[in-house]
């Protein structure tokens, strides 16, 4: 994989359930065996697992280390260890990593970048959730009239949220998406800088989206993930 230069890399990988890799279980820091141990469903675990020994997995590649002696900080903002994590090693890339489904994934840049994924599905309150995520803008022009198209809309500015490291402590109805790019930012939460947002989906039925700072996107690589975690 080597040194990121410009290029967005994504790896893309399933699920692994715990019990059948302890190899992976093994790469886990302390606070992310306690997490992955509290989550009650088996999917979720394995989730968990793919997603963050992927992460350690991709991130050691890049910095020439054991995935295993990584360190990251979670502080968030309320000062616990649950926030968006951050590596401490010297020249550390930026990461995001999203599970959903059938996928996990990680995101690696230069620059802060937030990665989302998301299975379309059928929603029975999808006018609510529309009216909640989306400008005014966006409701007018149609853009969460279905599934496909509010998953669409959704995915890309979780990513957006992501980059910033606010997530969803700031309202989705403030942001308006132009294509490949965020078009206005109204209220709390506004960078006060250009961001690019790049949408894909790993498989059918899947959403995807990638989103940074900058006026335009860089390169952006899909690569399968897999492997990497046998």
């Amino acid at each position: 994989m080597g040194t990121p230069a410009a290029t967005c890399r994504i790896f893309w990988a399933a699920p692994v359930e715990p019990t059948s890799a302890p190899h992976l279980v093994r790469l886990l820091d302390a606070h992310e065996r306690e997490r992955m141990a509290r989550l009650r469903r088996p999917a979720d675990q394995a989730r968990y697992l793919a997603a963050h020994a992927l992460t350690r997995v991709v991130l050691a590649d890049v910095l020439g280390a054991p995935p295993d002696r990584l360190t990251f900080d979670r502080t968030c903002r309320c000062g616990r260890q649950h926030g968006k994590p951050v590596l401490l090693q010297p020249l550390a890339p930026a990461f995001s990593m999203t599970h959903a489904g059938d996928f996990v994934g990680v995101a690696v840049h230069t620059s802060p970048v937030g990665l989302d994924v998301e299975e379309i599905r059928p929603l029975s309150d999808l006018t609510a959730m529309a009216e909640h995520a989306l400008s005014d803008t966006e409701l007018a022009a149609g853009a969460g009239a279905t599934p496909e198209g509010f998953f669409s809309v959704w995915t890309r500015k979780e990513a957006v949220l992501k980059a910033t490291g606010d997530g969803l402590s700031v309202p989705m109805k403030s942001v308006t998406l132009g294509p490949g790019r965020v078009k206005e930012w109204t209220g709390d939460g506004d960078p006060g800088e250009p961001m690019w947002v790049h949408e894909s989906s790993p498989a059918p039925g899947y959403v995807a989206a990638v989103a940074g700072f900058g006026t335009e996107p860089p390169a952006v690589v899909e690569q399968d993930g897999n492997a990497l975690l046998r």
